[in-house]
């Protein structure tokens, strides 16, 4: 039988089209999280955020849908059978996606499943799976009564507590729900709960105490079983004295918990043991601890078994009751801080015949553990320092200049520790961090040593890093490790100055720094919860303190908006590098409340309110014009998240004062004859290139000025924080990539280079290693030189019109002093790649653009280069630029690998 030709080819096209449903597709979701975080346990947020993205390789690829499904039972999320939210296949190539199902209900987990189509329509073969589970998300959830041992703020010892019960029941599954006031390790059965360090993360304790949640199933028993905690100080309970009060803290009070331990049985039976009547308590081996100086342990009074069921506690005494710190007790939503790196010493000096020094062979933050044999009562101090005097001993005196100690009994940074004579004894604190790289160990009597009793631990929030770089410059690549130790020393749930003198969160050192941060780890947990303590300290005027958290001190030194800006610099830096208008929204009126303050003190829109470009190689740059500029920053950016977040009269408003701001700031400062603002230092011209205020019309000029100022200053810095921001930045923007370089690329004083080739392992206070104040050996304020490296010579920019590298500005700079530059950084959207290779006359570009992500690439090459692909010419946009010996080609770009050449 004959079909007519008709009927064949739509027989033949339903044939393909059935074909294609059966396509296997090459797309794949991954890297599934929720709220930031993989697999989270005891979370608050009644509508989180889910996250994924897209494994595929192709040119072009892009995900063109989406179906996201919610439910607690995982069987049948995997069949994709949903009872709490079921998006439906949307088109859509977002994958940052906020519940909208059903409300989520306490203590339940959920599994989740994101379904995604390729380019063709064609929909992923694997659906992969991930869970999050809620915690209390109310208060009025909470079971169990606030505890103590005491009231007594100046009692040293840490107070161990215990309470036995029995689980009559084979055990489905159990967690634990922990808030303290102070710190605390958690033990059931004899076993420690976690790996977590520092726990809870430090925040203005009177007005937001947080939570963790522990799976705690099989640390449990059917019968009996114990659980104990173990209680520090912290922030909470400042014991040590130095000048920022902290033990004049309005918040307090001898460390306090709360817990809920609820269990649910194979029989579907659920059982609470909480907090409160029937715990126990006694003092601890720990005779002394501080967040701030060091921990001192008598292992002659150990406890043995204290936190196991079958250990007798008829002399220990009952606990008392406490109030809450606060009335606003909430999930700790974050990456907690672990011993992440384990650095054994490289080793051992016997100084005299009790006392021995320790080198781990470089700077970090953390503990050291030690292992040692001894007599019973021989008494071992550990002071841990950054550098050593000429006589091989360890010096102290640039950290402890800050200290106020009372008496002899608190040395900083100096662990103790008492030997219970039992066999080969471990020591490592458990409330405190330091900052060090050597320890000197003094003992009451001799001991047998070897450079293996003593291993270091970095200690910081577990971030995951995201950016790597490498060049052909050995130097630059011991810059960007030295540059990303010091970052991560000073993150413990936020940003620090510095792991010793201070561990303070001093504002302006943490916005520099941000975007360093942000290309090299994922840190956006640390940030939420860091500017939800900004929201803390804020006051109902609108100032923000200089220090974030505070006992109170910094709302009258330091602050000001060269500093406190990060209340709207962070925010905008998060969403411009995740794409995400939550920070934004949590933090919008009061980054307004602070602009609007400002305004108030400033109605000539000029503001001397700050610190300035603080520490300086020599030249000071005036603070109005460094403080007026940052507030231009902030106004500006207020006005953009109103514009996003639709409230389009605050956003024409902020418009209109930025501009205001801009106006005064270049009616005074600059010279348009001259093209130079004040008296033409690099702070000065660079800062106002960096930040946008410049007129179109005059940057050539100024930017021609900076190169000058620059070539006069031999090629070095002259600048201090505010300046460092700007400086690389200014320059490589603005035609000078070269020259930018060969700044960051010096190895004499004063630059980065000058301290590596001197044997830093992390970043500086002041540029001289030698200055006689402000020389923390640790410090990051210094450390957008880390953030440069990617924008300049990987090229690789987030686009605000396109956040979170939806759309990649791509504008890698072939400076003529490397002979080959790699960047990476893993982008919400999947990782993007940029490296290049000179070899004589031809230029090697690589780069890859993640699916669903665009490219805008702009390459600056001489006007008689041409760029290659695969051996054939391919043209883009070309601007041709005054002078005639360059020129920029641009290129819109999809996703996918290329490689191109240059020649």
């Amino acid at each position: 039988m004959k079909y007519p030709i008709r009927f064949t080819s739509l027989f033949l096209v339903l044939i393909i089209s059935s074909l294609s449903c059966f396509a296997s597709s090459p797309i794949q979701a991954d890297g599934l999280k929720c709220e930031y975080l993989k697999n989270p346990l005891g979370i608050d947020n009644p509508s989180p955020r889910f996250t994924w993205h897209i494994n595929d390789s192709r040119r072009e690829a892009r995900q063109t849908a989406y179906q996201l499904i919610v439910g607690s039972d995982s069987l049948q999320v995997a069949k994709g059978i949903a009872d709490d939210w079921n998006t439906g296949k949307v088109t859509s190539d977002n994958r940052l996606v906020v519940y909208k199902g059903k409300a989520l209900q306490p203590f339940t987990k959920y599994f989740w499943k994101v379904t995604v189509w390729d380019k063709d329509g064609v929909k992923a073969t694997q659906d992969p799976i991930g869970s999050f589970e809620m915690g209390m998300m109310e208060m009025k959830n909470w079971k169990g009564a606030w505890v103590s041992d005491s009231r007594d703020v100046n009692l040293k010892p840490a107070p161990y507590f215990r309470k036995s019960f029995s689980a009559p029941k084979k055990i489905k599954s159990a967690r634990a729900y922990v808030a303290v006031g102070g710190l605390y390790e958690i033990y059931i059965n004899g076993q420690k709960i976690g790996n977590h360090r520092l726990d809870p993360m430090y925040t203005r304790f009177d007005r937001r105490t947080l939570y963790v949640t522990y799976d705690v199933t099989h640390a449990l028993q059917e019968g009996n079983n114990a659980i104990g905690l173990l209680l520090g100080n912290g922030w909470y309970n400042h014991q040590s004295t130095a000048v920022w009060f902290f033990h004049e803290a309005p918040w307090r009070n001898r460390p306090a918990f709360c817990l809920d331990l609820r269990i649910t049985y194979e029989d579907g039976s659920q059982e609470v043991i909480t907090s409160g009547k029937g715990w126990k308590t006694a003092l601890s081996p720990v005779i002394f601890n501080s967040i701030y100086t060091a921990e001192h342990h008598d292992a002659r009074l150990e406890k043995e078994g204290w936190n196991t069921p079958d250990y007798n506690d008829k002399d220990w005494k009952d606990v008392i009751f406490r109030t809450s710190p606060s009335q606003n007790i909430v999930a700790q939503v974050m990456v907690p801080v672990r011993n992440v790196e384990e650095i054994p010493a490289q080793s051992l000096k016997k100084l005299n015949d009790t006392t021995y020094l320790f080198d781990l062979g470089r700077n970090i933050s953390g503990v050291s553990r030690l292992r040692i044999k001894g007599e019973a009562g021989t008494v071992v101090r550990l002071k841990h320092a950054e550098r050593l005097q000429p006589t091989g001993f360890a010096d102290m005196s640039n950290i402890d200049i800050h200290y106020r100690p009372t008496d002899n009994q608190d040395p900083f940074q100096v662990d103790i520790y008492t030997l219970s004579g039992k066999g080969e004894e471990t020591f490592m604190p458990h409330f405190n961090y330091k900052g060090f790289q050597y320890v000197e160990l003094t003992c009451t009597k001799p001991l047998e040593l070897a450079k293996e009793n003593l291993t270091g631990f970095f200690m910081h929030s577990d971030v995951e890093p995201v950016g790597r770089i490498k060049t052909s410059n050995p130097t630059m690549n011991q810059l960007w490790w030295a540059t990303n130790n010091s970052y991560l020393s000073n993150l413990f749930g936020y940003p620090t100055d510095c792991p010793q003198r201070e561990k303070n969160g001093w504002t302006g050192d943490a916005h520099i720094a941000s975007e360093t941060g942000l290309y090299n780890f994922d840190g956006i947990t640390v940030y939420e919860k860091w500017l939800a303590d900004h929201r803390d300290e804020q006051q109902a005027n609108g100032v923000l303190p200089s220090i974030i958290p505070t006992s109170g001190w910094g709302y009258e030194w330091g602050n000001g908006p060269d500093w406190t800006s990060t209340i709207a610099i962070i925010p905008w830096n998060v969403y411009l590098f995740y794409g995400d208008t939550k920070i934004l929204a949590d933090n919008y009126e009061n980054m307004k409340r602070y602009v609007d303050y400002i305004q108030g003190i400033a109605p000539a829109y000029l503001t001397t309110w700050g610190l300035g470009d603080w520490v300086p190689v020599k030249s000071k740059t005036p603070v109005e014009f460094t403080s007026s500029v940052y507030y231009y920053v902030d106004a500006s950016i207020v006005a953009k998240t109103a514009l996003l977040l639709g409230k389009t009269s605050d956003a024409k408003y902020y418009t209109n004062l930025a501009q205001k701001i801009k106006d005064a700031i270049n009616q005074k400062y600059l010279n348009k004859e001259k093209g130079i603002y004040g008296s033409g230092l690099q702070t000065e011209l660079s800062v106002p290139l960096q930040w946008g205020i410049v007129p179109d019309d005059m940057k050539a000029k100024v930017a021609g000025n900076l190169a000058q100022r620059v070539q006069n200053d031999n090629n070095h810095i002259d600048v201090g924080l505010l300046g460092t921001k700007a400086i690389l930045n200014a320059l490589s923007e603005n035609g000078y990539a070269d020259l930018a370089y060969t700044v960051a690329s010096q190895e004499t004083f004063p630059s980065w280079g000058w301290w590596i080739k001197n044997g830093a392992t992390t970043l500086y206070e002041n540029w001289p290693i030698d200055a006689k104040s402000d020389i923390s050996m640790n410090h990051i304020m210094f450390g957008e030189i880390g953030a440069w490296l990617y924008k300049a010579l990987g090229g690789i920019k987030p686009d605000e019109k396109l956040p979170g590298f939806k759309n990649i500005l791509l504008e890698p700079h072939f400076v003529k002093d490397l002979s080959g530059f790699e960047a990476h950084h893993n982008s919400p959207y999947g990782t993007i790649s940029s490296v290049w290779k000179k070899n004589e006359d031809l230029i090697t570009y690589n780069f890859s653009i993640p699916a669903s992500s665009t490219a805008t690439l702009r390459l600056n090459i001489s006007t008689n280069q041409l760029v290659y692909e695969n051996g054939k010419e391919i043209k883009g946009t070309v601007i041709k630029h005054d002078g005639g010996s360059t020129k920029t080609i641009i290129f819109l770009l999809t996703a996918g690998s290329y490689t191109f050449e240059v020649k």
